[in-house]
């Protein structure tokens, strides 16, 4: 099964979720500051919540800006999918978020 849909912030960002079997891929675009990431947050957290995938796929891909709250909003999703049983992927980071990333310990959590 298969499902799209999106949902558009006020701050020009989205989230575009799509269901693969058991995984569920959060496509994020626009920014990640600390007036986005909760609204990020929000939205991944009710799709994971409801679905309960095993894996969490998050696609940074649309990601222009990010700074710590993005790392805030990888560990939170990892620490939660973890209490279900689930695991967490980052996919298609900008190589300049994926090295803010690697250095704040994220490569630790096996999420790359």
């Amino acid at each position: 099964m298969r499902f799209f849909y999106a949902q558009k912030g006020k701050d020009h960002m989205s989230v575009i979720f799509e269901r693969k079997g058991d995984t569920l891929i959060a496509s994020l675009s626009g920014e990640i500051d600390h007036h986005s990431a909760a609204e990020f947050r929000e939205s991944i957290d009710r799709e994971a919540e409801m679905m309960r995938p095993g894996t969490l796929v998050l696609d940074f891909g649309g990601i222009g800006f990010m700074d710590s709250s993005g790392i805030g909003l990888i560990m939170g999703r990892y620490k939660n999918a973890a209490a279900y049983g689930g695991t967490v992927r980052v996919i298609n980071a900008p190589p300049m978020i994926e090295r803010m990333m690697k250095l704040a310990g994220i490569g630790r959590l096996d999420v790359f």
